[in-house]
């Protein structure tokens, strides 16, 4: 079931009842090419279509919404996305102590498990990974880092994800990979989309 709700002067933020519906009907509006959309920002359970208001009747538009059936997610049926991760985090230690884990159960139950990009934020191209084991949901950090590497993996709350540039950020650091996650040079420039499935694989644990 959705919700539609006005978000602004141009704005619907149509709420579903699952994750894998809100990237259904991600993919659904996308094909539909709605005259007068100007953009389809999907998150965890939630839809944002932004709309020209004059251009388009947002009364008809969330009526439309509400009813458009949802297919395919964009990204089912692609490969998991490998990411390769040097396990020598700056909080490996900190995090095992936290869940009461060694290091080396932190890293195999981290690279043990299938992700599944929930939607992007932050910046451009970090990717909400969901699926974190429950015995790694651990807090951020009490002061966050004002500088983060790109290309640092790390967890905080339910989730895990890789830093795609250098920022400032609480999340507890567990490793780093070489990929390059966002590329202006590349089509697409994000190395993950919403509905993706990631996997960290190993080249160097402690």
């Amino acid at each position: 079931m959705r919700t539609v709700r006005r978000a602004g002067d141009g704005g619907l933020l149509v709420q579903t009842a699952t994750l894998d519906e809100a990237h259904r009907l991600h993919r659904a509006l996308l094909d539909a090419a709605i005259p007068g959309v100007s953009d389809i920002v999907p998150g965890e359970r939630t839809v944002l279509v932004v709309a020209d208001p004059d251009a388009c009747d947002l009364d008809r538009l969330a009526s439309r919404v509400a009813e458009l059936e949802a297919g395919a997610a964009e990204a089912e049926g692609a490969p998991p996305v490998e990411i390769p991760v040097r396990y020598d985090g700056a909080d490996l230690a900190e995090v095992a102590e936290l869940a009461g884990l060694t290091v080396r159960e932190v890293v195999d139950r981290h690279a043990s498990v299938e992700y599944s990009a929930a939607y992007l934020g932050f910046s451009p191209g970090f990717g909400y990974l969901t699926g974190l084991d429950e015995a790694l949901h651990v807090p951020r950090r009490t002061t966050p880092r004002t500088s983060v590497p790109a290309g640092s993996v790390a967890i905080a709350g339910a989730y895990t994800a890789v830093y795609p540039s250098p920022s400032p950020g609480g999340w507890r650091l567990l490793g780093r990979t070489s990929l390059t996650m966002w590329d202006v040079r590349r089509d697409p420039p994000s190395l993950l989309r919403p509905g993706l499935r990631v996997r960290f694989v190993p080249e160097w644990m402690p």
